[in-house]
């Protein structure tokens, strides 16, 4: 509709005013909700070229408007702006697009469709998902649902940095402190165990450094030459090496590790099409680096170490192999770019890391490029903010971070005290409440993480999370949940619900209930083009708050003439069919009874 406002405004001032005029100039948006309108034109543009006032010109346009455009019934003028209506049965014939299309609002994947490849998650094997992993893999999850409603074939994909001196701590921590404990022996999840060790890696390792400053070394010396520092680097060489041993241990605890990540994953609802482990692409990556040595790219030093200069492009010089030939993550990164790309026919890679990691992105796509690799220049970093705590960051070597399975534990306890303050589930049975509460913890969690623009640092808050009333998860599924309470009594009742519009007079509720219905496409297509779940969460939100006014201000059930009735049920079910799709974008769930 914007599109043909445009064009019709274009052919207005041609022939009102007799000139051309470019598109750029002319300004169409969707009218303030403090106004009377549906789409308003900026007049202010146009003024040079009328010669009138914006009222006057405002007026000419408007009468044109109305002329040439059949949906639009009036105008009116504030200011240098111009507000059309529109006649109902327009909103009308919207309305019945969306109850007729079961996918209102995505576009369907064709053979044609481009192939999107999202990488999320890249857990490193030495600790348990975290607060901080868990912003990841819903905002990974999120993308690649929204990306898949725009259209296009996605691949969900998943790095696990399953090698390297964090791992190796972890191990070598084990090795000498676990007397064989397992996840069997000790009933712990393997990853929980796993990370104990890592803490405990940490712990001894700053005792060996306040013991080697207390000799006179300095805490940078000290830190270089404690003891156990040099074990966990000699136990990467060794790893390496293939030495059987090492390699032995490692697949051990990497096991246990991947037990207790997908136990998680599973809990958070997130899964993946493909799933690439570092211990396979680094080397990969390591004869990439090897490559550019010979082909002059990058430069080996006297003590073997290679490395990229980047000053000329603005950057600095960045390490890819160790003088002891280990890799980093630049190693394995380039590795793995290059094995993605045999493996699909990608034509737009995203990977969703964290802002601190800007700079490892920025490089990489440089150092492919210079590789020679077309694609290396178009890879696209989805750079999120950290979430914080109350208290501040968190440290995963100092056991500070807030754990994942923890933190689902504590909000479905939470769900569950409210609930029970609440009194919304007193004629459920045990099983029946252990299910809402977890539904509602988990969209709790998830909505109040992606409600927040991704780009912004974000500070969780449980408790706050969890409130049945306001801009949270739980309010839009009891909005939900109440929306199919109403259904059910007019099944009970023997209404059968028309599926089109019933020839009834619209009332100005709603109509602005149906407007907000309408923008869902929109709204869709817009997280794509941003990549940004936010505003697929706040959407819902909107459209939940225009429908509880509307259930506040009317009746439905009550309602005395049967076709407005049934008109006003069909309006309600197409609004909850609306509210799951935009949630299901977000991963999250919503309850039939609640």
């Amino acid at each position: 509709m914007e599109i043909l406002i445009r064009n019709k405004v274009i052919q207005a001032i041609e022939t009102l005013y007799g000139q051309g005029i470019d598109e750029n100039q002319v300004q169409v948006q969707t009218t303030r909700k403090e106004f009377n309108g549906d789409k308003t034109v900026v007049v202010f543009p146009l003024l040079r070229i009328s010669k009138k006032s914006a009222e006057q010109t405002a007026e000419e346009l408007g009468n044109y408007l109305v002329e040439t455009i059949e949906v639009i019934a009036s105008y009116n003028i504030v200011k240098g702006f111009l507000n059309l209506v529109f006649h109902n049965r327009y909103w009308v014939n919207l309305l019945n697009k969306a109850i007729s299309d079961p996918n209102y609002g995505f576009k369907p994947v064709t053979k044609d469709s481009e192939v999107v490849m999202i990488e999320y998650s890249s857990p490193n094997t030495n600790k348990p998902l975290h607060l901080g992993h868990i912003r990841n893999n819903l905002l990974g999850f999120s993308i690649s649902e929204i990306m898949k409603a725009n259209g296009n074939k996605v691949v969900k994909t998943n790095i696990v940095n399953d090698r390297g001196i964090h791992i190796c701590k972890s191990m070598l921590a084990w090795k000498k402190l676990g007397n064989g404990e397992t996840p069997q022996s000790s009933g712990k999840k393997g990853d929980h165990l796993v990370g104990e060790y890592y803490v405990k890696f940490d712990q001894l390792y700053k005792k060996e450094i306040t013991a080697l400053i207390a000799t006179g070394l300095t805490e940078e010396l000290a830190k270089e030459q404690a003891p156990i520092i040099n074990e966990a680097r000699e136990m990467l060489r060794l790893w390496e090496a293939n030495d059987p041993a090492t390699r032995e241990l490692w697949s051990m605890m990497n096991t246990w590790v991947y037990a207790g990540f997908d136990e998680t994953y599973k809990t958070l609802g997130v899964d993946f099409d493909k799933i690439y482990y570092e211990s396979n692409t680094y080397t990969v990556g390591r004869d990439e680096v090897l490559r550019g040595v010979k082909e002059g790219i990058f430069e080996q030093m006297d003590d073997t170490s290679v490395w990229a200069n980047l000053e000329g492009d603005g950057l600095d010089r960045k390490i890819l192999l160790r003088s002891d030939g280990t890799s980093v993550y630049m190693t394995q990164d380039i590795g793995t770019a290059k094995i993605r790309y045999a493996d699909f026919p990608i034509d737009h890679m995203i990977y969703v890391v964290g802002n601190e990691q800007n700079y490892h992105f920025q490089v990489l796509s440089l150092l492919l490029d210079k590789l020679g690799y077309k694609w290396g220049k178009d890879l696209y970093h989805f750079s999120y903010g950290m979430v914080e705590l109350p208290q501040g960051r968190m440290k995963s070597r100092e056991g500070t971070v807030v754990d994942a399975d923890d933190l689902v534990v504590g909000m479905v306890e939470v769900a569950r005290k409210v609930s029970e303050e609440l009194g919304k589930l007193d004629n459920y049975s045990d099983q029946e409440k252990q299910h809402i509460y977890e539904m509602v913890a988990l969209g709790a969690l998830k909505y109040f993480i992606l409600k927040v623009d991704p780009k912004k640092t974000m500070l969780f808050n449980p408790e706050e999370s969890i409130d049945f009333n306001g801009n949270t998860g739980p309010f839009i599924q009891y909005t939900y949940a109440r929306i199919q309470s109403v259904l059910r009594k007019a099944a009970d009742a023997g209404i059968t619900i028309p599926t089109e519009v019933p020839a009834v007079e619209i009332s100005e509720k709603e109509a602005s209930l149906i407007k907000a219905l309408t923008e869902f496409p929109e709204a869709v297509q817009e997280a794509g083009e941003k990549h940004s779940p936010a505003l697929v969460a706040n959407y819902v939100y909107e459209l939940v708050k225009e429908f509880n006014q509307f259930y506040h201000d009317v009746t439905i059930m009550n309602e005395p003439d049967e076709e407005v009735r049934k008109f006003r049920l069909l309006l309600a079910q197409t609004i909850g069919k609306t509210i799951k799709n935009g949630f299901s974008l977000l991963g999250i769930n919503v309850p039939e009874r609640m």
